[in-house]
């Protein structure tokens, strides 16, 4: 069978810069804690010029330098949920300014576990319609803008940061091919963390931009700790393990591991639960988390580093209030 892959990823990052020092002074967390605790040195805050469209599309020019957007069959949105309008597709518009008018474009939104699943969602889409060459996923987010850093409800948000990434999957690559998916869902939280006002049951009014009920917020964030730690972990192994056991494939054949960015504990016991060293994971401490972009962003970053050679294998692996928790693994090929 043809070898369904990624045949290249880029990403963007805004100027703007907010360091721990900055946050420290915004939060009143002192700085040596956001550095060691939250795991964050430094996060890219976009200006009032860019919105999450914007991010996805700068994101994806340098790739249609080098591929003719013409050849380009599907445009795939796949990041924030947060974006330049409420309901509103940016897909088409990120369509119309990269110029891939052969393209039908669409979103899926799964907030932070997108990635995995948008890899999954091309696979698919490419082995059920032979039609389809060129599958293009785009994402942007802009979730900096979201945060009440008065909040401490919201503290473990508080590593939200702007930025896009893109990556090419198409049949025939050369450069990777994507193996294997795993996906679980527990519904249970699914109110445990939202932006309470600008939807149908709390229309935007004087009342609520009051109450600063348009920042996302955790509600009651000792019960969600509670009910979250103890299955948060051996959710995130289960998908990995899962998606490996299918490619036919176990952690120790993992070569690089593409997590989202978390809290470095979370990081850490994550790696302690697969038996990894911390050199085989991209860790984010430097960008920050940018929703569903994080394992697209550490696979870019590994490429760029030349931290994967033909025949490792990475597994992109996040997951999405809700809760969702998702996996895919890839075989390098480059």
């Amino acid at each position: 069978m043809t070898n369904i892959g990624i045949e290249a990823t880029n990403v963007y990052f805004p100027k703007g810069i907010e360091t721990a020092a900055v946050l420290a002074e915004k939060t009143g967390i002192p700085e040596n804690i956001i550095i060691e605790k939250f795991g964050l040195f430094q996060k890219y805050v976009a200006d009032d010029t860019m919105h999450a469209s914007d991010l996805a599309i700068a994101a994806a020019r340098p790739i249609l330098s080098k591929v003719d957007p013409l050849s380009i069959d599907v445009v795939i949105y796949f990041g924030s949920p947060y974006k330049d309008y409420q309901v509103w597709s940016c897909a088409p518009k990120i369509q119309h300014e990269l110029g891939t008018k052969n393209a039908y474009a669409f979103e899926i939104m799964n907030v932070s576990s997108c990635f995995p699943i948008a890899l999954k969602v091309a696979k698919d889409m490419l082995k059920s319609d032979e039609t389809i060459e060129n599958i293009l996923l785009v994402g942007g987010c802009k979730e900096s803008q979201i945060i009440d850093y008065d909040n401490p409800r919201s503290r473990f948000m508080f590593n939200f940061a702007d930025g896009g990434a893109a990556a090419l999957v198409k049949r025939g690559a050369i450069m990777s091919g994507i193996l294997e998916s795993a996906i679980i869902t527990d519904g249970s939280f699914y109110e445990d963390v939202r932006v309470p006002a600008g939807g149908s049951k709390h229309f935007a009014s004087y009342e609520t931009v009051e109450k600063r009920q348009h920042y996302i917020d955790v509600p009651d964030p000792l019960s969600m700790k509670e009910r979250l730690d103890p299955v948060s972990i051996p959710n995130f192994e289960q998908v990995i393990r899962k998606s490996l056991q299918k490619s036919g494939l176990t952690p120790q054949d993992i070569k690089l591991l593409l997590p989202l960015h978390t809290k470095r504990s979370m990081f850490l016991d994550l790696l302690h639960s697969l038996n990894l060293p911390e050199e085989k994971a991209i860790y984010l401490d430097h960008y920050g988390h940018l929703s569903a972009l994080d394992p697209c962003i550490g696979l870019h970053i590994a490429s760029e580093q030349g931290r994967l050679k033909p025949g490792d294998i990475a597994v992109a692996v996040s997951a999405g209030t809700g809760y969702t928790w998702a996996a895919t693994v890839i075989e390098w090929k480059g």
